[in-house]
């Protein structure tokens, strides 16, 4: 099969391919507590990165400071992930005439704890998470790298030019403020964008929103938007992968409040401070 287009596709990973937040399941099994307040925390100093939160209490908070390698991969094990993520990783890697993709997971989440909860699904060397260094005894030392925020604008540059591919031709998926930065670079490039959450502040600038508890649901909008397939073609597709295209609610509500100008300046005159000193004296008089 000849491939004439080249696509990258990048997604996140907490809440993205997951239900959960790695971070959270961490806490829990190293029973470290007070895991979203001390998140919270950080968030409103802007310390670190938002997404970087987790890196920054691996390394400097006493309840994270014992966390180990063998930690991490049992958290990737206990990661509740979306269904369908395999159908969706073959999907893009068989591809489609004419259009080919390759596939990256793009997160700020430790990446053993990725690569444990994706493995069989996908490649160790798509994954790009924070990196860690680890001592002798297995407790990390130092962290390499997090792509968090604008780190995961430098990953996505770095695998255009590895692949080759135009930057019109990069897709991100995400669920959060931490995709903030992202997806606006891949906007401002004529890039598509797609989120996976009611995130306001990532509905605005998100060329669609897709709300469903399977990953497979995201290929809708780049299908319509970006490949220009029909409706019926998009169905036939989900039954050739083995699914059904079961409800497809297409949605977009628009909030508008409509006033009357002469209502409007009237109330501004009832209101207006001079006006009701004058029409209390009035009544005074009277």
């Amino acid at each position: 099969m000849a491939f004439s287009k080249h696509f990258l596709v990048a997604s996140d990973f907490d809440q993205t391919l997951s239900f959960n937040d790695s971070g959270s399941i961490l806490s829990e099994l190293i029973g470290a507590s007070r895991f979203q307040d001390k998140v919270d925390g950080l968030a409103g100093t802007n310390l670190v990165q938002q997404g970087g939160e987790l890196a920054y209490l691996i390394r400097h908070d006493p309840e994270f400071r014992g966390v180990r390698r063998e930690h991490l991969e049992e958290t990737g094990r206990r990661v509740r992930l979306r269904s369908n993520i395999p159908a969706l990783v073959e999907f893009l890697d068989r591809g489609l005439d004419g259009y080919r993709f390759s596939f990256f997971v793009i997160s700020a989440a430790p990446r053993e704890v990725i690569q444990s909860a994706l493995a069989g699904i996908v490649a160790p060397d798509h994954v790009f998470g924070t990196e860690l260094e680890y001592d002798a005894s297995g407790e990390v030392r130092s962290i390499v790298r997090v792509p968090a925020g604008y780190g995961k604008v430098r990953v996505v540059e770095e695998l255009e030019s590895r692949l080759g591919t135009a930057p019109d031709r990069t897709i991100y998926i995400g669920d959060g403020s931490s995709d903030v930065h992202v997806m606006l670079h891949v906007n401002n490039r004529s890039g598509f964008t797609v989120a996976v959450s009611e995130n306001t502040q990532l509905a605005r600038i998100a060329r669609r929103t897709v709300l469903s508890d399977d990953a497979f649901s995201v290929t809708v909008p780049i299908l319509e938007d970006v490949l220009g397939r029909g409706v019926g073609e998009i169905r036939t597709l989900f039954e050739s992968n083995g699914l059904t295209l079961a409800q497809w609610d297409k949605a977009r509500t628009d909030r508008v409040t409509v006033g009357d100008p002469r209502q409007q300046a009237a109330i501004a005159g009832e209101t207006n401070p001079l006006r009701l000193a004058l029409a209390d004296e009035d009544e005074a008089v009277a």
